[in-house]
């Protein structure tokens, strides 16, 4: 995955990116799935399970963006725990990212197009890893048994650093 800031595109002046969990799955995630060019390519692909969390913010600032982020936005494959399973695998070598609560489905017109799950990242190793403050937003499309199979294979994930 390419992660040089030589391959983005500068923003215009007083551009500030806010989309919604329906525009990130609808529009974002729905063309990377199918190899469709993005307007605007202000999200980066990273490999999640490659990178800590707080190393994470240089890779995905947004090139020209003279406002303090601290939300951020990357795309990152799905990495499967086993092999044959359907597990994902969600531990960095410093630590790992645990679920929260249920996953929330996305819709638009009525339509579910899509899920996001909530993670927070703890340092160490389960079962005894230490809570940090690092949430993160795991989106997926809505899939059926006839979809192509690299649908399950990205995720758009929007990441912030929790400093209440």
């Amino acid at each position: 995955m390419n992660t040089s800031s030589s391959t983005f595109c500068a923003i215009p002046p007083g551009f500030r990116f806010h989309p919604t969990d329906e525009e990130l799955v609808d529009y974002y995630l729905r063309k990377k799935v199918n190899s469709r060019r993005i307007d605007l390519d202000v999200i980066k692909d990273v490999d999640l399970y490659k990178i800590e969390p707080w190393d994470l913010q240089e890779l995905c600032r947004i090139i020209g963006s003279e406002e303090e982020q601290s939300e951020w936005y990357f795309f990152s494959h799905k990495d499967k725990k086993y092999p044959t399973g359907t597990r994902t695998n969600r531990a960095t070598t410093a630590g790992f990212w645990k679920a929260t609560g249920r996953d929330k489905a996305i819709y638009t017109k009525n339509e579910l197009i899509g899920m996001r799950k909530t993670l927070v990242f703890y340092k160490g190793r389960a079962p005894n890893g230490q809570k940090s403050d690092w949430i993160m937003h795991e989106y997926r499309l809505e899939t059926d048994e006839n979809a192509a199979p690299q649908a399950s294979v990205f995720v758009c994930c929007f990441f912030v650093f929790n400093c209440f």
